[in-house]
């Protein structure tokens, strides 16, 4: 189902497209709105944490459901008149700085000056039975997210990677007790990071894991293939995410070493007129991060529009402020000719 404006332009060109309907991108048209740029947002539906029941450390709605802090937000950028949303996924962008053309999955295609990414990341899930049944209720990726609530509860870590090491630590600020399971695979991680979790009384164990056992909200243990049982009333995992970013690919966006888009000071990546936000980008991933960043690149984008002028019917756009201080007086024209 689609959402739009009452007052959605008829013109086929916007100033921005928004690929992404979560906090960094609605954050980003919530912005770009403030400064009347003509913007489109593209949101698929298929934001990282929809399954999680509480959001928690959102300022001033601590703690929400993400679902319940989406639809604030979607209420708030539907104040702006020059903003429209859609619940399509993109499928293809391609062009450069001004001339952008964005292809959806109903087979449109919209032009924009500029274009936002905040098409978040994917983590890879365990593959152990009852997963779906207790993920964002008693399961869950991120630490921080979900670590007070973890408070006094022994806690079950899933992952083999040599990050997992530090994930466990972590979880010591609230944790009554970590186990790491590997999921039959061999820890990654060298001797040091062994006898870290070893000085401070985390399990370390290289076996498989076969089942969360429990109703949702109620997790007890996780069975694993040889029958033992690891009781634990929360469990996190630590596997791998990727950034969702095979479009920033074909724009030419720079990444770091960890696939995460490089951006400036102003949330543009480095392809020029190509804007990047959220967990998309390198730092903490965290809700109110995300929109922080969204609200950076949004800023950032509806101020480089000044450059160009503006579409039919829009309204007027303020000069390049830097140039025109910058700009010699008449008066200094004439002294100098």
């Amino acid at each position: 189902m689609s959402t739009s404006s009452p007052t959605e332009p008829t013109a086929d060109i916007w100033d921005a497209v928004v690929v992404g309907g979560g906090v960094s991108g609605l954050a980003a048209a919530t912005w770009l709105g403030r400064y009347r740029r003509r913007t489109l947002v593209f949101d698929h539906g298929q934001n990282r944490n929809r399954a999680v029941e509480q959001a928690h450390g959102y300022l001033a709605m601590d703690p929400s459901s993400p679902a319940d802090i989406l639809r604030a937000a979607q209420a708030g950028v539907d104040r702006y008149p020059g903003v429209v949303r859609r619940s399509l996924e993109v499928t293809a962008v391609r062009g450069e700085l001004g001339a952008f053309e964005v292809d959806a999955a109903d087979g449109s295609c919209v032009r924009a000056l500029r274009v936002v990414l905040a098409t978040g990341v994917r983590d890879a899930k365990p593959e152990v039975e009852g997963f779906d049944e207790h993920y964002g209720a008693s399961v869950f990726h991120c630490p921080s997210c979900d670590g007070l609530e973890a408070g006094d509860r022994d806690i079950v870590v899933l992952g083999w990677s040599e990050d997992v090491a530090g994930f466990a630590l972590e979880l010591l600020d609230w944790a009554a007790s970590v186990t790491v399971v590997t999921d039959g695979r061999r820890f990654e991680g060298d001797e040091q990071r062994r006898d870290a979790l070893a000085r401070h009384g985390i399990s370390l164990l290289e076996s498989d894991a076969r089942a969360f056992v429990g109703s949702r909200g109620d997790l007890r243990s996780v069975r694993l293939g040889d029958g033992e049982v690891i009781p634990c009333s929360m469990a996190f995992f630590s596997i791998a995410h990727a950034p969702r970013s095979p479009l920033a690919e074909v724009l030419g966006c720079d990444a770091d070493d960890d696939g995460s888009l490089v951006v400036d000071e102003h949330g543009e990546t480095t392809a020029p007129g190509v804007y990047a936000a959220g967990d998309i980008t390198p730092g903490y991933q965290l809700l109110q991060v995300a929109a922080a960043k969204g609200t950076t690149a949004g800023v950032g984008c509806a101020r480089s529009l000044r450059r160009e002028p503006p579409l039919p019917g829009a309204p007027r756009r303020a000069p390049v402020v830097e140039e025109e201080l910058e700009a010699p007086s008449p008066v200094e024209e004439t002294a100098q000719g």
